[in-house]
């Protein structure tokens, strides 16, 4: 089996280094990028399953640099991880709504910091073989494909997993806390506020096709698929 990679963009070279070391000792394979030229770079060259991004990089904010990534279509898979100093909900919601699918805030310990890796790569690898078919909207597993009237919709990994689960649990109610168990793990420590960004990503990338309709919220009690529209 092919070992997991993973691009670390950091400026400060210690840092690289000692994230480096750790995720070796983790078992993955590292690349290093000091900015985001060489990251794009990189990430054109090498493929990363996963990107560590900085926020406060030389030549682009390290949100700037995941925001121009995910436009990318190249990129759909890539999962992302921010690393900032930045502890405010504002800067958090800004990094998830960026694209990123986990905000790590420094200082952190590599511990910490493998078992949110670990957290990413699992929620964007879980996928089987099934096809699953509501109103016109098409999840298919095995392709790791959704479709809304034919057209293809992209999603990034947690987005992906998100609908998923609520496409598999139709017309059942979740609320906040139910989802971050189902979805992103009984041992991952994130806000609640995190499903309602990725909520909002998921209804926007599916608004194309007006098929955001089905992600509905019932206020008081969180959220569900269904297709029956009141």
């Amino acid at each position: 089996m092919t070992a997991t990679k993973i691009l670390i963009v950091e400026d400060e070279a210690p840092i690289r280094e000692m994230l480096a070391f750790h995720l070796g000792r983790a078992g993955y394979v590292t690349i290093e990028a000091e900015n985001c030229r060489v990251a794009r770079e990189l990430l054109a060259n090498e493929q990363p399953d996963l990107a560590l991004i900085d926020w406060m990089l030389p030549d682009m904010s390290g949100l700037e640099l995941t925001r121009m990534l995910k436009r990318d279509r190249a990129n759909d898979d890539l999962a992302i991880i921010m690393l900032t100093a930045r502890a405010d909900e504002y800067d958090k919601v800004a990094g998830l709504e960026g694209g990123a699918d986990d905000y790590v805030t420094k200082p952190f310990s590599p511990r910490e910091l493998v078992a949110r890796i670990q957290a990413v790569l699992r929620r964007a690898n879980n996928v089987g073989g099934e096809l699953h078919a509501a109103a016109g909207l098409e999840l298919d597993t095995a392709g790791h494909r959704v479709t809304a009237n034919g057209i293809e919709v992209r999603l990034g990994p947690t987005e992906y997993r998100l609908l998923h689960f609520l496409m598999t649990h139709a017309d059942r109610v979740y609320s906040r806390a139910q989802l971050l168990d189902r979805v992103w793990g009984a041992n991952v420590y994130v806000e609640e506020r995190t499903v309602d960004v990725h909520v909002r990503r998921l209804r926007k990338a599916l608004s194309v096709e007006a098929a955001d309709q089905f992600i509905q919220t019932v206020r008081g009690a969180g959220y569900r698929f269904s297709t029956k529209i009141a």
